[in-house]
């Protein structure tokens, strides 16, 4: 831009600035960067709703079915209730689906004492809670990733474009904060994105960590109380 100041034309350096602006003109490598941290960002995103409500569904299920647990007196008609459901059965109730399932088909051989039959209740018990927690914790470890990965991903992209930066003060013959200040605002645009990926994904990782840790313990404390109910069956 040219501006007339006494009599002389002067140019002055004027820069755009904006966010758009700053990506559109960072370098290749520093734009995959943006790219790649939005990908995961958007990613992370998904995964945080859909654990969202999964948790929050199998905890609902759980209070549920352990209300309606300590209600009901006959088991098998529990047990036939909680059959009907289907696919619509939580994690608690496939847990309590086959240990009894499991302890009825075992009462039935001849020559196993009581011992044998609970010992193969709570394993057919404990591999339906293991897969239950596998169900739980899937992604959990895609937002632990992201959590600590992408805050070091959007500063190689700030590194790499500030280098660029200043590579490109070796053309000018007089350094001024109009010429670096472009190229340091979009490497700088890496790490706010790395950021922006990395925070809700640790605060999420710790959020449904600790609350899937609270359902392995009341799964755990389930089958141990099942457990002893079905010692006492005749």
């Amino acid at each position: 831009m040219y501006c007339v100041n006494n009599g002389k034309i002067e140019m002055n350096v004027t820069q755009d600035l904006s966010f758009i602006h700053l990506i559109g003109n960072a370098s290749v490598l520093v734009q995959l960067v943006m790219g790649m941290l939005l990908l995961v960002s958007l990613m992370s995103w998904w995964y945080i709703f859909l654990k969202m409500f999964a948790v929050r569904q199998a905890v609902q299920q759980s209070e549920e079915f352990e209300e309606a647990f300590w209600e009901h007196s006959d088991i098998n008609k529990l047990y036939q209730n909680v059959s009907a459901k289907r696919d619509r059965m939580g994690s608690m109730e496939r847990i309590f689906a086959a240990g009894i399932a499991e302890f009825v088909k075992l009462k039935k051989k001849h020559g196993m004492d009581n011992n044998a039959v609970m010992d193969g209740t709570r394993r057919a018990m404990r591999a339906t809670y293991q897969r239950e927690m596998d169900h739980l914790e899937s992604h959990l470890s895609f937002l632990a990733t992201v959590g600590s990965v992408s805050p070091y991903v959007g500063l190689f992209g700030t590194v790499w474009g500030i280098m660029n930066a200043f590579r490109g003060l070796s053309n000018v013959g007089q350094a001024t904060l109009a010429h670096v200040a472009p190229g340091i605002a979009e490497a700088l645009i890496a790490t706010a994105m790395g950021l922006f990926a990395a925070i809700p994904a640790v605060v999420a990782y710790n959020r449904y960590a600790h609350d899937t840790t609270r359902l392995s313990s009341r799964f755990e404390s389930f089958m141990e109380e099942f457990s002893n109910v079905l010692q006492r069956q005749p």
